[in-house]
């Protein structure tokens, strides 16, 4: 994953993973130190511990782009609504949705929160996730968001959570009808305090038809700029909204979802150099039978990632493993391609491409040793846990 420039791979390079067979890699002090031949490397280095990799293929850490890790209980009475045929629509219409994950988050006392939060974090590390984004967004006022985030924060062990702000994620009850002034007092009143309180690194928004609309995402966009916050968005999933337009527009780090993105977005995307996170998890569980048109994207030069979705509504899993498969199977990408996107072009997309995501001296100490010979036995033989070991900063960690 280390070759070419510093920076996320796109069009045909994105399927380059600079393959070494028989390799080694060398590590002190939780970095990389040598990646080279491993019967060089046995030569030049004295190991006072070793892992044997005889047979298995060797990976970066895996990196989620996007997930909503800090929330409270679960759903399955409104997903098994759905798979008798009851759209997402119709369940946030009836009080479900997000709104039924706000009541419970606010509900949760700080401890549960954490817990909850620590157990899935726990669950991905296992799956092989080293690195990975956490929203905040079922608290929906400034106390509860900043609850969420200080979560998020209390789950970082050395930089390993990336927290993003996402108070703009729905309406709560008590802003129902005055979409408007909710999203003044998210731009107002929310980023400059989440801002100064050092909570976050990224800024996100939903841009979607009964959610946001690009004026108030660009409200709360210019705020979050002149607050030092980097910028995520929540494009074009549902409708086209001009996601994937807005965010090349502001200069997001990252366009998400992106089902219905445009022709002319794709190129506003490529042309920003937005990185476009994928959730293909989420296609699948809500059961929409379509995916984004990841192949047009690659085609055009945009930097694809792929993500887990972890929520309780619409993607209840942690493991980005199966985002892997279900991003061959449905967006139509290769093993090599899906492996970049969720190492590499994902890190990237976090700000953390010269950190994590590549096999690489100077790069954290963060590599999964799979129980298969090839990268493409990962996404092929779906369904299970090929995370024979997990080294996290250099510590054995599964």
């Amino acid at each position: 994953m280390a070759g070419g420039p510093p920076a996320p791979l796109r069009g045909r390079h994105q399927a380059e993973i600079g393959l070494l067979r028989n390799g080694a890699v060398a590590c002190t002090a939780g970095r990389i130190v040598e990646v080279g031949p491993s019967d060089s490397m046995r030569r030049g280095y004295e190991a006072k511990a070793e892992v044997d990799a005889a047979g298995r293929a060797v990976i970066p850490g895996l990196v989620d782009a996007h997930t909503h890790l800090v929330f409270a209980g679960t759903r399955e009475e409104e997903w098994e609504r759905r798979c008798l045929g009851a759209t997402y629509g119709e369940i946030a219409a009836a009080g479900g949705g997000i709104a039924s994950s706000v009541r419970s988050f606010r509900a949760a006392t700080d401890a549960a929160l954490l817990a909850e939060a620590r157990a899935r974090r726990r669950t991905a590390l296992l799956h092989g996730t080293t690195t990975m984004e956490v929203k905040s967004g079922y608290g929906l006022s400034l106390e509860e968001e900043v609850r969420a985030l200080e979560a998020a924060r209390a789950l970082d062990d050395r930089g390993d959570v990336v927290p993003t702000f996402l108070g703009a994620h729905a309406v709560p009850p008590e802003y129902a009808g005055r979409t408007a002034a909710y999203a003044r007092v998210v731009a107002e009143e929310m980023v400059p305090e989440v801002a100064r309180r050092g909570l976050a690194r990224f800024c996100d928004a939903f841009l979607e038809e009964g959610y946001f609309d690009a004026a108030q995402t660009r409200r709360i966009f210019e705020s979050a700029r002149r607050h030092g916050l980097g910028l995520r968005l929540h494009a074009d999933e549902l409708t086209a909204c001009g996601g994937a337009e807005l965010a090349a527009e502001a200069g997001c780090a990252s366009a998400d979802h992106l089902l219905e993105a445009s022709d002319a977005g794709i190129r506003a995307l490529a042309a920003a150099g937005v990185v476009a996170v994928l959730l293909p998890g989420t296609s699948f569980f809500l059961g929409m039978r379509k995916f984004a048109p990841a192949r047009r994207m690659i085609e055009a030069g945009v930097p694809v990632a792929l993500a887990t979705d972890c929520n309780p509504g619409s993607s209840m899993t942690e493991n980005l493993q199966q985002a892997l498969a279900l991003g061959c199977v449905g967006l139509g990408l290769t093993a090599a391609e899906a492996l970049v996107a969720a190492t590499r072009n994902a890190a990237w997309s976090l700000g953390l491409g010269a950190e994590v995501g590549s096999v690489a001296p100077g790069m954290r100490a963060d590599l999964v040793v799979l129980d298969v010979p090839s990268h493409r036995l990962l996404p092929y033989h779906h369904g299970v846990n090929h995370a024979a070991l997990v080294i996290h900063h250099g510590e054995v960690v599964r």
